[in-house]
């Protein structure tokens, strides 16, 4: 019997699960899983999460204090929420887990060091050794000097929302853990600027992965790659061979019903022997190359929006779930207020432009694959556990 294309990609290329969704990636059996705000407001919402998010609300409210305000809790219960669902995910997966410091740090570097040292005290209080941990930072300059100080102390890193060669290049120098270049949000960019659709190996966001991989490849740097964000399994197989790729539910489930040869693409002897110029990394040299590349600035601004977007609403609803649990009160008009912020043209949809946050949440919300998320979708998605919570249970 033949192998599938996910049987085979994992023999070359580490496969991480992009969902908060535990079932999710007890199915696919990854080695490592990463998580964000827009993933966890997305799982929290599952009726079969329901205890951890209200155990850990209840549990905050109670360390606050009595004097302590709604919002007060809610900030307190996001990172336990954050770590919870990561020691959860750690029972499944045989290695470690991505924990993502809040996007509006991301240009604060003592917030951004701060914050991960946080993170992983929690971790080790719950028994999970430093090393399964990867705390999760926006590839802003001070996010990378944050990270750098943080590897010194032995917490690793995974730098997200990486768009172009220059932060690669800060983070390798950085001695940074991990980088996670955003394949389809590339493609998306260079889709809408030009017009014009890409196949293979000539998509945009393949080839930048290409150009970092063969970079760190060629000088030695130990820094791990990790491919995220996709559109399609053919940006995945152009890819074959990268460090790692981090796959959305939907997709592992197409590559795990694909058969047919799987090539490697990318390979560390082939970019040794390649001519490629070095590039000493400073502030002023990034800063420069960030500005040349609007793609990269356009992005990576936008990612960070988003993000923060994801954090809000994750905390919006924490706020409206413990209101429900303390009270009673009903929260069933939470799924459409939610809807109305992320449709900012008012057209009755959300695009994925709109969307700004993680893809694998709105490929989940988007039921029919039309591109967008309509009001039903949102209401049936999103709105899951909220229905639940008005129906009394």
């Amino acid at each position: 019997m033949s192998k599938t294309l996910l049987e085979q990609l994992r023999e070359m290329t580490v496969v991480v699960a992009d969902t908060g969704d535990l079932q999710a990636i007890e199915k696919f059996t990854p080695r490592d899983a990463t998580t964000n705000p827009s993933l966890i407001t997305a799982a929290a919402q599952m009726p079969q999460y329901q205890e951890i998010v209200d155990e850990t609300l209840l549990k905050a409210k109670k360390d606050a204090g009595s004097g302590a305000s709604n919002a007060q809790v809610v900030s307190l219960a996001f990172d336990r929420l954050a770590v919870s669902f990561g020691k959860k995910i750690l029972e499944i997966v045989p290695q470690r887990v991505s924990t993502e410091v809040d996007a509006r740090l991301s240009y604060d570097t003592e917030g951004t060091i701060a914050k991960g040292k946080d993170l992983i005290a929690q971790y080790e209080a719950a028994g999970i050794p430093r090393e399964r941990v990867l705390i999760k930072i926006a590839s802003t300059w001070e996010g990378i000097e944050a990270a750098k100080v943080l590897e010194k102390e032995g917490i690793h890193c995974n730098l997200t929302l990486l768009f172009g060669l220059h932060q690669a290049i800060a983070c390798a120098e950085a001695g940074v853990q991990l980088i996670s270049p955003f394949v389809g949000r590339i493609l998306d960019w260079y889709k809408k600027e030009t017009g014009k659709e890409y196949t293979g190996a000539e998509d945009p966001g393949v080839q930048s992965v290409t150009t970092i991989y063969n970079y760190y490849k060629k000088f030695g740097y130990e820094t791990e790659i990790m491919g995220a964000s996709f559109r399609n399994i053919d940006e995945i197989i152009e890819l074959a061979g990268c460090d790692l790729l981090t796959i959305s539910p939907k997709l592992l489930a197409e590559l795990d019903a694909t058969e047919g040869e799987l090539v490697r693409k990318l390979d560390p002897a082939k970019a040794a022997t390649m001519d490629i110029a070095k590039i000493t990394m400073d502030k002023a040299t990034f800063e420069q190359m960030h500005a040349e590349d609007r793609m990269a600035s356009e992005k990576l601004s936008e990612g960070i929006q988003g993000f923060t977007k994801a954090l809000e609403t994750l905390e919006k609803l924490l706020a409206d779930r413990l209101a429900a649990l303390e009270s009673g009160s009903k929260v069933g008009e939470a799924a459409k207020t939610l809807f109305q912020s992320y449709d900012l043209d008012g057209d009755g949809f959300i695009t994925r432009e709109e969307w700004l946050g993680t893809d694998a949440v709105f490929d989940a919300l988007d039921e029919d694959h039309d591109g967008k998320i309509s009001p039903e979708e949102m209401g049936s998605g999103l709105g899951l556990l909220i229905q639940l919570a008005t129906a009394g249970q």
